[in-house]
């Protein structure tokens, strides 16, 4: 693995980059700061979601912060294949990124914006308020015939992604 790129700054999308000590790692422009300043938080997150402790500080002391910052977009060129970061977010998280991965059929891979396995969960670091617009971000991107991967559960499609949005924006009550 040459690249890596954090969807968000949860422990189930950040701890284990360590595994892979050659690879580019990509973040949300501030998730850098988040995991420097948090590692207690995540390590905490991980415990009460099953991790045995000693295995969760391991991790936590291993974790590889963001080499490289994405604030907007930024295109990745793969050896043949471009991929676009982008800074899609706020919504689940203050540093929501995405991928879209162009070809015959767009493929955005959404971390939590997007969750098909249960409702979107909403945290202390969500920005309720800004999450349908980071929704809207991802249909504009990815658009009517993509396929979207959610961070929790199967693929999903443009119509999915679009009812849980305007859920998402009854629950929190924002237009």
């Amino acid at each position: 693995m040459t690249h890596i790129a954090l969807s968000h700054p949860h422990f189930d999308h950040v701890l284990g980059t360590a595994a892979f000590p050659e690879a580019e790692v990509y973040g949300a422009v501030g998730v850098d700061s988040v995991l420097l300043r948090d590692r207690a938080v995540l390590r905490d997150d991980a415990i009460r979601h099953g991790v045995p402790p000693e295995d969760a500080s391991t991790a936590v002391d291993a974790l590889v912060v963001p080499r490289h910052t994405v604030s907007g977009e930024w295109t990745l060129d793969l050896g043949g294949r471009r991929v676009m970061l982008a800074n899609a977010g706020p919504g689940h998280s203050r540093h929501d990124l995405v991928l879209l991965v162009p070809g015959d059929r767009e493929v955005v891979f959404c971390g939590d914006l997007v969750e098909e396995s249960g409702d979107p969960q909403a945290g202390p670091d969500a920005i309720p308020s800004r999450w349908p617009a980071a929704l809207d971000r991802l249909l504009a991107l990815g658009g009517e015939d993509a396929v979207y991967v959610p961070g929790h559960g199967a693929v999903v499609d443009a119509a999915f992604v679009r009812a849980q949005r305007d859920e998402l924006a009854r629950r929190f009550g924002v237009p």
